[in-house]
C-alpha cells in the first residue's frame, strides 16, 4: 500500500478527516483506479518527518506539501519526471530540508504555490460552492499562470471574492479548504498547474501499473 503523507489537517481529528476525504476525493475525480492510503499529517515538518520514517522503514511512501513560493526555472527543467523538489526544499528559507537517503525526486510533490492556488484554477466551483455574493471579479485574470501567484496573492483574492457571500463567511482555511477539495474538478487543475500534473501523473504511473 502506497502512503500519501500530505501538509494539512491542522490539530484535530476532524480536520485530519476532512483533509483525507478532501485529498481523497481529488485523486479518485482524477481518474486514478487505485487510490494511497492517505495519510493527513498537520504541519509541513511533521509531514516531512512522517515520510522520512516511512522511508526509513522501507515502506512505500509519497510526499505532498506546498512549495509556499515560486519553484524557480533551474528546478523544474526538461521533463516533470526530472523536476528537482527536493532541491526546491533544500534552498528554501524556512525548510532547508535534506532528501532522505532512498527516496527519490518522483516520491516528493508541490502544491505550487499553495493548496489554494488549486482551487482558482476551477472558477465554477468556486461560484457554486459560495453562491449568492461570489465576486469572481475580485480574483487575479483567469489566463495568469497560476503557479506565478504568490500565496499571499492567492488568500487575499480568496479573502475578497467572499467577504459578501450571503450563506457562507469568507473563505477560511479550516472551514472551507478541504471541503471546496472535494468539489473542485481535477482536470482544471492539472490543466493550469504543472505541478500538480506532475502530482497526478507520477501518483497514477504508481498506482495503477
Amino acid at each position: 500500500m502506497v502512503k500519501l503523507y500530505v501538509e494539512g489537517g491542522g490539530d484535530t481529528a476532524a480536520m485530519k478527516t476532512a483533509c483525507r476525504e478532501g485529498f481523497t476525493t481529488f485523486v479518485t475525480k482524477a481518474g486514478l483506479k487505485n487510490r494511497p492510503r492517505i495519510v493527513a499529517c498537520g504541519n509541513r515538518r511533521d509531514a516531512f518527518d512522517s515520510f522520512c520514517t516511512a522511508i526509513a522503514n522501507g515502506e512505500d511512501a509519497m510526499l505532498l506539501v506546498d512549495s509556499e513560493d515560486a519553484v524557480i526555472a533551474q528546478h523544474q527543467q526538461a521533463q516533470p519526471d526530472t523536476w528537482q523538489p527536493w532541491a526546491h526544499l533544500k534552498a528554501r528559507i524556512g525548510d532547508a530540508w535534506d532528501q532522505p537517503a532512498g527516496a527519490s525526486d518522483t516520491q516528493c510533490h508541490l502544491m505550487v504555490q499553495v493548496m489554494e492556488s488549486w482551487f482558482l484554477a476551477d472558477r465554477e466551483a468556486l461560484k457554486a460552492f459560495f453562491g449568492q455574493g461570489f465576486k469572481e471579479d475580485a480574483l487575479s485574470a483567469a489566463n495568469n499562470v497560476l503557479e506565478g501567484m504568490a500565496k499571499q496573492r492567492v488568500y487575499s483574492a480568496l479573502a475578497q471574492a467572499t467577504n459578501s457571500c450571503k450563506t457562507k463567511a469568507a473563505y477560511g482555511k479550516g472551514e472551507h479548504s478541504f471541503k471546496l477539495l472535494t468539489k473542485i474538478d481535477p482536470a482544471k487543475v492539472t490543466l493550469a498547474s504543472p505541478w500538480a500534473k506532475r502530482f497526478v501523473d507520477e501518483l497514477r504511473e504508481k498506482m495503477d501499473a
